[in-house]
């Protein structure tokens, strides 16, 4: 494996998880400095022991519950899926699917044999690869122990960065290039902060949605459907997957009711919560997202899905900002030719 890879592969996941939780806590730190003239490294402390609290919290009384649902839904979700598939077999013996009959039943076997060598692959890898699971449960606890202490001098001394790095510029230049710093750190934030923000609203909406209506493994459903908000446009129907399985599974009327909650959600998310947290931030056409994603997916995998857009977002504010630049300074633009054939006329007259 290439070096430079095993070591951007090492220092990433920390990186990325300071760099997320820095966009949340820095503007608190900024407030509480500008407002209240409190130090800093004061009001950072504060923030670590309030999260320390919220975690301590979290483990004792959400962790539990949502442990347990996911582990009975991972024992069960062989019987849910059977269940499904007996179902659909039985569906089909109505006369007027014959016709579909094969090629429902083909998909149905296809699926099966993919799930279960999946699942094979999976557990031979695990059991044959015994190391590398040593290595990524090292790599979990380094993270974890490494984040904080990056999020503390990025919280510290972050605000100092974009000057440092601007003074290194040509001092003509040096105005400009602060401005495009400071244009991508609010792309990027903008980004970060709105994605969290709605996704975890989702969980909630969710939550509040599947407790009501009495879903089995509601509050782990939700979590999943949070976490895969992360994904623009393709994560939210991908967690309604195995939400609309276990629906079926469960009645007729549950099924309706997990609809009725995916309809109010997508409604508030689509009509409220988006436009009020994200807005048009990133002034990216769902196309050209879409688009992104399948590209940055294919290419890089993971990494791709998670760094594509920002990536896309940095590069789209560098990129205009060059052109912006050679069409004020050339004079190869209709504007520019007309400003400077009404100053070359002036300074005639002035003559």
């Amino acid at each position: 494996m290439n070096p430079a890879w095993i070591f951007f592969s090492a220092i990433l996941p920390p990186l990325l998880l300071a760099v997320i939780q820095y966009y949340i806590m820095n503007p608190v730190v900024d407030w509480c400095e500008r407002k209240f003239k409190i130090p800093r490294v004061v009001t950072i402390i504060v923030l670590f022991l309030l999260v320390v609290v919220a975690l301590i919290w979290i483990i004792n009384i959400l962790v539990p519950i949502a442990q347990n649902q996911i582990n009975s839904l991972i024992k069960n979700w062989p019987h849910i899926w059977n269940d499904a598939v007996n179902a659909t077999q039985n569906a089909l013996q109505d006369p007027r699917l014959h016709s579909f009959k094969g090629s429902i039943k083909g998909m149905i076997d296809n699926t099966q044999k993919t799930l279960f060598k999946s699942g094979q692959s999976t557990i031979n890898a695990t059991i044959g690869n015994i190391s590398s699971a040593v290595s990524i449960i090292t790599m979990v606890a380094m993270t974890l122990l490494t984040a904080p202490f990056i999020l503390f001098f990025m919280l510290k001394d972050g605000h100092q960065l974009r000057p440092y790095i601007t003074k290194f510029a040509p001092e003509k230049w040096q105005p400009s290039f602060s401005k495009l710093l400071y244009d991508i750190n609010y792309a990027v934030a903008s980004y970060v902060r709105g994605q969290i923000t709605v996704a975890f609203w989702v969980g909630v909406m969710f939550s509040l949605g599947y407790i009501l209506i009495g879903l089995p493994y509601g509050v782990a459903l939700a979590i999943l459907a949070g976490f895969m908000n992360l994904i623009p446009y393709f994560g939210t129907p991908l967690a309604m997957i195995p939400v609309i399985v276990i629906s079926i599974m469960t009645s007729g009327s549950m099924l309706i009711k997990v609809l009725i909650v995916f309809a109010i959600e997508q409604t508030i998310e689509s009509r409220i919560l988006s436009p009020w947290v994200m807005g048009n931030k990133m002034e990216m056409h769902p196309i050209t997202t879409i688009l992104l994603l399948i590209g940055a997916s294919a290419v890089w995998g993971l990494w791709g899905v998670v760094f594509g857009i920002p990536i896309y977002a940095i590069l789209k504010i560098i990129v205009s900002r060059v052109y912006n630049y050679y069409r004020r300074e050339s004079k190869l633009f209709e504007e520019n030719a007309v400003s400077s054939t009404t100053g070359d006329a002036d300074h005639d007259e002035s003559e």
